[in-house]
């Protein structure tokens, strides 16, 4: 009988690209999400295979799968800052409640659960590039507190229950990942870019641009991911590319890409954005073998063909979607 997985968080940018991933690998995939930032069109592919389910479901009330689950990956959350300022009461719900209620889950099915906790545990970052035991600069009553800390808080209640119970956990600190799927008008760097880009509008770079990111493909990040999960290895293990580019160069390397005349223009830095932000994947290399193979010169290029095919009407489409029916939950 085929393995079963149950994928959270399915129908967004990470959770899709990782059920496409456990099909091939020969997997039965359950996927969940209750579509407040997810969408459809990224698994619909998959409806027709018998190998595959799709729950509409909100994992912070009770999260009950009939059969048997041999994992679990939680990958349910608002992820990117417009996301989490318009719904933060959501936003941390889903990083204490949820896992709460998927952690006694993989409890009662005796299931492996791979959790998917970010770089943003480390906040704006004194420490250059960031390894696992750093501990993070957080603030956690500021804007971005409510991401932060609901993944902070997540890695801690899996380390109780793997301690406690002795539940089998992995806890993946995922760097900026990119490429087909995400969505448009996010607010994350290179959707933003992109798009600002193919409607012809000049790019928008906050602060003076000094601040720095390292992207990571997503094949790439989907596969550390598996390996993580089919590893040994219970502690945080960082998941991302050490190529470190500042917005500025970023920025002019999107013109490039895209032969577009934009000129850049410069806003104030958001409150409490990081100002460096650079994995030390050594642990990564070693336990996993694991390292990015994908250049960004060769990923950027998938995902601007993948956003230049979309419609007039999705390019030009406003970021509102309809959070209304969840805010008061």
């Amino acid at each position: 009988m085929k393995k079963r997985v149950l994928i959270t968080g399915a129908a967004g940018f990470l959770g899709s690209h990782l059920c496409d991933r456990f099909l091939a690998e020969g997997f039965h995939v359950i996927a969940m999400d209750n579509l407040i930032t997810g969408d459809l069109k990224n698994i619909e592919h998959m409806f027709e295979r018998e190998d595959f389910q799709f729950y509409h479901h909100d994992v912070t009330t009770f999260v009950h799968v009939p059969g048997t689950i041999d994992y679990i990956l939680h990958f349910a959350s608002p992820a990117s800052p417009i996301d989490y300022l318009k719904i933060p009461i959501q936003t941390l719900k889903v990083g204490s409640l949820g896992t709460h209620n998927l952690l006694g889950l993989a409890k009662e099915k005796n299931a492996r659960i791979l959790i998917a906790s970010t770089s943003e545990v480390y906040g704006d970052p004194l420490v250059h590039p960031q390894k696992e035991t750093y501990y993070g600069n957080v603030n956690t009553i500021g804007p971005r507190g409510v991401y932060d800390e609901a993944k902070r808080f997540q890695e801690s209640i899996t380390m109780a229950y793997h301690r406690f119970h002795g539940l089998d956990t992995r806890i993946a600190r995922i760097f900026n990942t990119y490429g087909p799927r995400m969505r448009l008008n996010d607010g994350r760097v290179i959707p933003a870019f992109i798009g600002q880009a193919l409607r012809g509008e000049d790019l928008t770079v906050f602060g003076d641009g000094s601040q720095t990111r390292s992207f990571c493909y997503v094949d790439d990040q989907v596969d550390g991911l598996y390996k993580l999960l089919m590893s040994d290895y219970q502690l945080p293990v960082n998941i991302g590319n050490p190529n470190e580019i500042s917005i500025l160069d970023f920025a002019q390397e999107i013109i490039k890409l895209t032969q577009s005349n934009q000129k850049i223009i410069f806003k104030p830095l958001p409150k409490d954005d990081p100002m460096q932000r650079q994995p030390d994947i050594t642990l990564a290399r070693d336990i996993l073998d694991w390292e990015p193979r994908v250049s960004r010169s060769e990923g950027m290029k998938k995902t601007y063909d993948y956003f230049s095919n979309l419609s007039e009407e999705e390019l030009f489409k406003s970021e509102h979607k309809n959070f209304e029916k969840h805010i008061r939950k």
